[in-house]
């Protein structure tokens, strides 16, 4: 008969954001250990609150299931020495399995006779191992950051302050840091109190008896439709991001929505201070109207019932009110500050030991700045912008509203730029060159925020790789991938006419001349290249398959518009066109012999058969217009024209023997196949197709 196990940890409040991995870790661990132990159970679910962390399994077998298994060890040959008798392979084989020798049999697999050892163990009761096992689980779990408390040696998240371990009906015994284990919970710290939990199927029920709701998705839910429904009554937008409802979800046990009020002379400072202070200080969830303007009220979620929500809701709007008093006070005197003042403080603040201040990163912005300027051809209006927003970009960074907030920098510079008088185009560019901040973020929109944004960028990661910080692992403390998947994104979404090699170039002369250089510039170029190379296959592997990617990656991906370009095309035709696979056969066939090639121009005067003729005839006519448009990166057109050749490449095999007698006539024929297999690389490696 089976019975469900109950294992919770009781704890001081986590961190929130420890909390949902820890509860999936709890999760896995288990599932793991019950596996390992061949113990047959049903459904597993976790539970979490900022208290606990808890995991019940329905229908746990009350014994192990019985194992019987065959072991292969070595082959005959090494398992038998000269004499017939037992080799040490043979024997640290029995060793290794708890095995004797004479137990051993030979079994022969394809065609080689190997050692066996038949293995059988009787399964024990479940309740025998679960102390020893659930204690192996605790003791395993690992956190972004741990802690010690009293004297013990032991490190946890937080310390353990009770346990519930469950078999049924019966408590597991098991012990740490002096805590033992029973069938007593805590409810709700305030509102709740202690309980027993009978059997581990009551565990939900008891604990919501007791204000607290185990279950995260059910909590989840509530505080959604509460929002909602008091979104519904006021006509507002409340707006709810993700990973703040996540934090506010792990810090509540019963969730209760509340709103309140601030004083509107506060809506003079711009809505991105208030919303930031709003949800990063408080956890408050800002109240907008249908234009998406700020509305004087806030949005919060009280751990507990809706027992005078009043009192709760005037608590709030004091410290929000003392809050937004700050905020206030810094804005109005970052305005006394002037720009030139600002971008002279930038001269004593360190970027890197090795790279300068951020007075050094400006004056280098800059100079890439022009040089992008000048290659992309961008009128004079444009440059001269360009050149101004990269000459200010970083000079926020001494504000005391960046201090105090250091995501709001570019929102406060574009602000105070604005306000000192400088023209629209540069305030919105020193905001856009920040863009895009992280994944799934927007481009700047306009064109001197794209350049400014690319010229900061570029010369981060150079700088980096020129002193060696090149990310490795999960190890990306400058953020260096995510700054150079800003600059792909940058460069498709504005079709902007440039390659990369050309925006490291730049960025290389650019830190020659100011910094120097601590490595060899090529090998950095070639550092640089793979570095994006892996940026652009990331970009292309979201919405293409894995060897159409491999394929056009193949060809080149120096132009990144080129490369996505061409990677559309070739998905279309291999998902749309009934056909392709047949063309793609010819190409393979040209690239096979292609390799054999010796480097020779094609003589048309050796071209005697009509077939390869015929070929050469049709390569020649389509040369020009398919180099056209891979030039013009119209890679839908280019495929269409080389696709073109099909016929006539089937028609050549069909009736040319390529690798004739006559060794001019056999090298001109394998010179014209390399020839138009360099065409056809250009545009991709079919040959990485899979079908």
């Amino acid at each position: 008969m089976a019975k469900d196990l109950l294992f919770e940890i009781g704890l001081e409040e986590m961190p929130a954001r420890f909390i949902r991995g820890a509860m999936e870790q709890l999760k896995e661990r288990t599932e793991k250990w019950l596996e390992e132990s061949v113990i047959a159970h049903g459904a597993v679910e976790a539970y979490a609150t900022p208290r606990r962390l808890a995991v019940l399994v329905r229908d746990v077998a009350e014994k192990q299931e019985d194992v019987h298994e065959e072991v292969k060890g070595p082959s005959r040959k090494i398992a038998l020495d000269e004499n017939g008798g037992w080799s040490k392979a043979a024997l640290g084989f029995a060793r290794s399995q708890g095995a004797d020798p004479e137990q051993f049999m030979f079994r022969e697999v394809a065609g080689t006779e190997y050692v066996y050892v038949s293995k059988s163990r009787t399964g024990v009761e479940t309740a025998g191992i679960l102390a020893e096992g659930l204690l192996g689980i605790l003791q395993a779990m690992n956190f972004p950051k741990n802690m010690r408390w009293g004297s013990y040696d032991f490190k946890f998240v937080r310390p353990i302050r009770w346990m519930v371990a469950l078999f049924g009906k019966d408590v597991i015994d098991l012990e740490i840091t002096g805590v033992k284990s029973g069938n007593v919970t805590r409810g709700h710290r305030f509102l709740g109190a202690e309980a027993i939990i009978n059997e581990p199927a009551a565990y939900v029920d008891t604990l919501r008896a007791q204000f607290v709701i185990a279950d995260v998705n059910e909590r989840q839910n509530m505080i959604q439709s509460q929002i909602d429904a008091l979104a519904k009554e006021k006509g507002w937008h409340i707006a709810v991001k993700d990973d703040l409802l996540e934090e506010v979800l792990f810090l509540v046990e019963t969730p209760t929505v509340l709103f309140g009020t601030f004083e509107e002379s506060f809506l003079n400072i711009p809505q991105e201070v208030l919303i930031t202070s709003m949800r990063e200080h408080q956890r408050y969830f800002p109240v907008l109207d249908g234009q998406g303007r700020l509305l004087p009220y806030f949005v919060t979620v009280r751990n507990g019932n809706d027992a005078s929500l009043d009192v709760i809701a005037r608590g709030n709007e004091k410290v929000l009110r003392a809050r937004l008093s700050d905020a206030k006070f810094f804005y109005e005197e970052d305005q006394k500050l002037a720009i030139k003042d600002a971008l002279s403080k930038l001269e004593s603040i360190v970027f890197h030991d090795e790279l300068g201040t951020i007075g050094d990163k400006v004056r280098r912005i800059r100079r890439n700045t022009e040089k992008l300027s000048a290659l992309l051809g961008a009128d004079s209006g444009t440059a001269e912008a360009a050149a101004r927003t990269a000459e200010i970009c970083k000079f926020d960074l001494v504000t005391q509203m960046v201090y105090e907030f250091p995501e709001l920098q570019g929102v406060m510079g574009e602000d105070y730029a604005r306000k000192a008088g400088e023209p629209e185009a540069v305030a919105r560019g020193i905001f856009e060159h920040y863009q895009p901040r992280f994944a799934g973020d927007a481009a700047p929109a306009s064109t001197v925020g794209s350049i400014v944004s690319i010229a900061d960028k570029i010369d981060t990661i150079t700088g980096c790789f020129s002193i060696g910080i090149i990310p490795t692992g999960s190890q990306d403390p400058y953020a260096l991938r995510r700054q150079a998947a800003g600059i792909v994104q940058i460069v498709l979404e504005h079709k902007l006419p440039i390659l990369l090699t050309d925006i490291f170039k730049i960025a290389l002369e650019t830190h020659r001349q100011f910094q120097g250089l601590k490595r060899g510039e090529e090998e950095i170029l070639k550092d640089l290249l793979e570095f994006f190379g892996l940026r652009v296959k990331k970009t292309l592997s979201d919405n293409l398959r894995y060897d159409v990617v491999d394929a056009v990656i193949a060809a080149g991906y120096d132009d990144v518009v080129s490369v996505v370009a061409r990677g559309n095309a070739l998905m279309d035709a291999v998902t749309t066109q009934a056909d392709f696979k047949l063309t793609v056969e010819s190409f393979g066939r040209v690239s096979n012999l292609a390799a054999k090639a010796t480097g020779e121009k094609v003589r048309s005067d050796l071209l005697a058969e009509p077939a390869e003729q015929a070929l050469h005839e049709a390569w020649r006519a389509i040369t020009d217009k398919y180099r056209e448009a891979l030039a013009n990166r119209n890679a839908a057109e280019a495929l269409d024209v080389i696709s073109g050749l099909k016929d006539a490449i089937t028609v050549f095999f069909d009736a040319v023997m390529v690798m004739a007698e006559d060794e001019a006539i056999r090298t001109n024929r394998l010179a014209l196949l390399a020839a138009i297999d360099e065409d056809l690389k250009a545009f991709a490696d079919f040959g990485k197709l899979v079908w």
